[in-house]
């Protein structure tokens, strides 16, 4: 899936301090931190999606909304997420490398916030420079988040509880759960709690001894913001989980409504 060697332990470690955070204090980043994230932005992307880090008036990028999602104030950094819209893979591979640079800022005590559908695009590309054939899909902010949390952190913590994390019996199908691998319920408790659009939560899991497949629930995408992005996000957590329980594997993508699948060797 990514042609680095993931920190598998690292990231594993800071998924339950993983929050979606909108105001900053504007602290500069440290330029050792900026270039952390540089490697891993370098190490994650290719195969049709990259990520980039840029630094300085990040105002211009994040555009606010009436209602629960507010603005993004105070980050003196961001990362984009780009893909090349020719790849049938694209908005899975994005969910992926960028919630890797999510998880690496966490682990460097930092905060994040996906944002995939109220930013200006046009003006990131002007930034980051982009190809004919790509698309800025998603950014996030980086940086020191304000000790309290703004109106805008309140009310997107507010719509998140109010979609409780849905349980695994209600997103899993196939092997029953008493039948699972340690490795598969380690992977699946990871995946349960990563990030989506509104805490819409749309994947679902279908478990055999040796695999996890992971489909989207519907093929509509609602916020701007593709169920396959959602997806891939949650692809990472399932993999650090099943590495972290000592299960190696390998993913292959598949036709929709289905994202891909995590086959671990059972032999």
């Amino acid at each position: 899936m990514s042609i680095m060697e993931i920190p598998v332990n690292r990231w594993y470690k800071v998924l339950p301090a993983r929050h979606s955070w909108r105001s900053y204090d504007a602290r500069p980043v440290a330029e050792a931190e900026l270039e952390r994230l540089r490697e891993i932005c370098a190490g994650l992307s290719g195969h049709g999606a990259r990520a980039v880090i840029v630094s300085g008036d990040t105002g211009r990028v994040f555009r606010g909304i009436v209602g629960s999602y507010g603005a993004v104030t105070g980050a003196p950094t961001y990362s984009a997420f780009i893909g090349d819209i020719e790849d049938i893979n694209v908005n899975e591979k994005i969910g992926y490398l960028g919630e890797g640079v999510v998880l690496e800022a966490v682990a460097l005590g930092l905060s994040t916030c996906w944002v995939g559908g109220f930013f200006r695009p046009g003006m990131v590309a002007s930034e980051v420079g982009i190809g004919p054939t790509e698309k800025v899909f998603a950014v996030t902010p980086i940086g020191h988040r304000t000790e309290a949390p703004s109106r805008n952190d309140r009310a997107l913590k507010a719509l998140a509880k109010s979609h409780s994390r849905k349980p695994l019996g209600e997103l899993c199908s196939g092997l029953p759960g008493d039948g699972w691998p340690p490795w598969v319920r380690e992977a699946l408790e990871a995946a349960r709690i990563a990030p989506s659009a509104t805490n819409r939560q749309p994947w679902r899991f279908r478990v055999t001894a040796g695999s996890i497949t992971v489909s989207a629930d519907s093929m509509k995408d609602t916020y701007r913001i593709s169920r396959r992005l959602d997806c891939g996000i949650a692809m990472l957590h399932l993999e650090l989980g099943a590495r972290h329980a000592g299960a190696e594997g390998i993913w292959e993508y598949l036709a929709a409504p289905e994202v891909a699948r995590f086959r671990v060797d059972t032999r």
